[in-house]
């Protein structure tokens, strides 16, 4: 098979986005809509992918790191013009080179080779990515000759009455030969009212010259939708939003409400899990089978085992293990390793610890910097003081430990197996195996106290 390569148009400011941030940086189920793009171009095996990046370019180039080559198109001259960049890389060698926008996160890799499929099936010199649009306007149509061959691409200015009924149109996605887009790109002039460089005239250039132009019909319009402001940005996410669940559904895992539901493009998630209405699982989190989550659950970035509830919680940078109960209304915060069996409850918060099997922090209680063994149970309202208001200290509880309600681990501090901490200790000292540790004043009763008082009855 011939060398594939790709050149990605990333270097429009997208004024119309109203934003401090780069068009193609703005996120679309949580991802860079460029790094769709970029993403989807390697799931087909490119040999060479090129970035044209200008206005925002570093940020480009350090959000996208090594999954690209770059080039900087120092003035945006038009879509022929920044093409035209690439050749210092791409311009003597031989192969077919895809041209895709920036912009158009939605293309997927089927379609992308489908049409490298059709271009060399064809023998062609350029294969345009077409679409079937209900309304056509404001974009490029394609006209076909009796055989339906390729004649010419017409810009909506340019098209006659009968040509703007044509409902076929220029995608803006292209597949060339390498070396004859290169060379026609030499001869793309810019006599034109914006005074641009075009992409479409490499189309009539290659024409003229006799060389065949075929088109690749794409099933799905909405695929090829380009992003130029918040309103086409909703759009993308919600169809794109849906794509996803779709898979997830169809791989058995059931999503209640999928309209109410946001999952990233990377998350893998197995089968019989259940996603309940409110859910957002962002970044490369991983989550097993037979588990339940949600209402209204937010994980980020971290594994889930296998037969885990996740109630109405936040999970970030984390793992959790097998048969887990996690909330209502808890924090995992990030680096926190949670084993198998562990039950978090209500108002529980727990940040970069790590919690053995059969643990139970049940509520209303602070676990940060901390190692807890196996079956340790946890009493509501206890905490790990980890911060003397400089630096974070760390807390080691043993197996099979017992720590009463509202208690206090004064870190540095380590609890060893089979203690008891009686219910309000503050502990400041080690605790020996199978000790017992309370510190809490005596209880002293004052008889008649309230009475002398003399309190005045309303």
């Amino acid at each position: 098979m011939p060398n594939t390569y790709a050149v990605i148009l990333a270097a429009g400011q997208g004024t119309r986005m109203k934003s401090k941030l780069y068009k193609v940086l703005h996120p679309v189920c949580g991802k860079p809509m460029v790094e769709h793009v970029i993403d989807h171009i390697s799931e087909i095996g490119a040999d060479r992918i090129v970035t044209i990046v200008g206005h925002g370019a570093e940020a480009v180039e350090a959000t996208l790191g090594e999954k690209s080559e770059y080039v900087l198109q120092a003035e945006q001259l038009g879509t022929a013009h920044a093409v035209e960049q690439a050749g210092t890389l791409l311009g003597d060698l031989e192969g077919t080179t895809l041209v895709v926008c920036g912009d158009t996160p939605l293309i997927r890799p089927e379609t992308m080779q489908a049409l490298l499929d059709h271009h060399r099936e064809e023998g062609a010199k350029a294969t345009i990515l077409t679409a079937i649009a209900n309304d056509p306007t404001g974009y490029g149509r394609i006209v076909r000759g009796a055989d339906g061959t390729v004649e010419r691409n017409v810009e909506q200015k340019d098209a006659t009455e009968e040509e703007q009924r044509i409902n076929e149109i220029n995608t803006g996605t292209y597949c060339f030969d390498n070396q004859a887009l290169f060379e026609a790109l030499k001869r793309v002039d810019n006599d034109n009212a914006q005074g641009e460089y075009y992409l479409p005239d490499v189309i009539r250039i290659l024409k003229e010259q006799g060389e065949t132009i075929a088109a690749y019909v794409t099933e799905d319009f909405t695929e090829t939708l380009g992003v130029n402001d918040r309103v086409a940005l909703a759009e993308a996410e919600r169809l794109m939003r849906a794509r996803i669940a779709e898979k997830h559904m169809r791989n058995g895992v059931t999503i209640v409400s999928p309209e109410q539901t946001v999952i990233s493009a990377e998350a893998v998630i197995g089968q019989d899990t259940v996603l309940l209405p409110g859910v957002m699982i962002e970044g490369a989190t991983t989550i097993g089978a037979d588990c339940v989550i949600g209402p209204n659950s937010h994980i980020v970035d971290s594994s889930i085992g296998n037969e885990t509830t996740v109630h109405s919680s936040v999970v970030l940078n984390s793992s959790i293990g097998n048969e887990t109960a996690v909330g209502p209304f808890a924090h995992i915060r990030p680096e926190s390793n949670i084993a198998n069996d562990v039950k978090i409850g209500n108002f529980v918060e727990v940040k970069k610890s790590t919690i053995g099997n059969g643990t139970k922090l049940s509520h209303l209680s602070y676990l940060g910097d901390a190692t807890l063994g196996e079956r340790v149970n946890i009493g509501c309202g206890s905490i790990t003081v980890n911060y003397d208001g400089k630096n974070k200290h760390e807390t080691i509880v043993g197996d099979d430990v017992f720590v009463g309600c509202n208690s206090n681990l004064v870190a540095p501090v380590t609890i060893e197996d089979e203690s008891f901490i009686a219910a309000g200790t503050t502990v400041t000292e080690n605790v020996p195996k199978r000790s017992l540790a309370i510190g809490r004043v005596r209880q002293e009763n004052k008889e008649d106290y309230v009475k002398n008082l003399n309190l005045k009855k309303n």
